[in-house]
């Protein structure tokens, strides 16, 4: 029987770190993605709507966006993503983020960067998927979505993944087109293509 402290941990879940755990951020009211809609989301990128395409995961250059843990770009890098661009504000979040790469061995392929996503830096190189998980009910996404494009964190037809709160709403974001929407418990998970930038 698994204790409890164990039961909460983070896990990855599939790919070359299957099963390894991940430290969380100290601050108990900052909400991890959760382990269900994680996998979840990562089936819709390698098995859903892009099987016929091409993958924006494999062998590409994610960002993740509001990092936290960067629970999000290591499962990334452990499926298959060659880069991850972690970004966050918060010092705290980014320190557990790289204690968490240092753990998995991933120093290589994550750079860290501390940023106010809605004023993203200039990137230099352009990403096939990003992950946008703002606090939830704060409005940042659209705007963090809106500076990405401004300082050419995208490439064309990249794949954006934003998590909310199941009740709030995405703003239109001009350059964008909703590709579908999926609802798990209290997470509402929206994906968008950028179409024009």
């Amino acid at each position: 029987m698994k204790k409890k402290s164990e039961a909460g941990m983070m896990r990855i879940i599939a790919g070359k770190h299957r099963g390894r755990t991940l430290e969380p951020l100290p601050d108990a009211r900052i909400r991890p993605t959760s382990g269900r809609t994680r996998e979840a989301l990562f089936n819709i990128l390698s098995h859903g709507m892009f099987m016929d395409t091409h993958s924006p995961l494999v062998g590409k250059h994610v960002a993740d966006i509001f990092c936290g843990t960067g629970a999000l770009g290591l499962e990334a890098l452990s499926r298959g993503a060659a880069l991850v661009t972690m970004v966050d504000r918060h010092p705290d979040s980014l320190a557990v983020a790289r204690r968490n790469v240092e753990k998995l061995k991933e120093s290589e392929h994550v750079r860290l960067l501390r940023a106010d996503a809605r004023q993203m830096p200039r990137a230099g190189e352009p990403c096939s998927l990003a992950f946008v998980d703002p606090p939830y009910e704060s409005g940042l996404a659209a705007p963090a979505l809106a500076s990405m494009i401004a300082s050419g964190w995208l490439l064309p037809g990249a794949i954006a993944v934003v998590e909310m709160a199941e009740r709030e709403t995405l703003p239109d974001v001009p350059g964008f087109q909703v590709m579908d929407e999926r609802r798990y418990g209290a997470a509402k998970v929206v994906l968008l293509k950028l179409v024009a930038n």
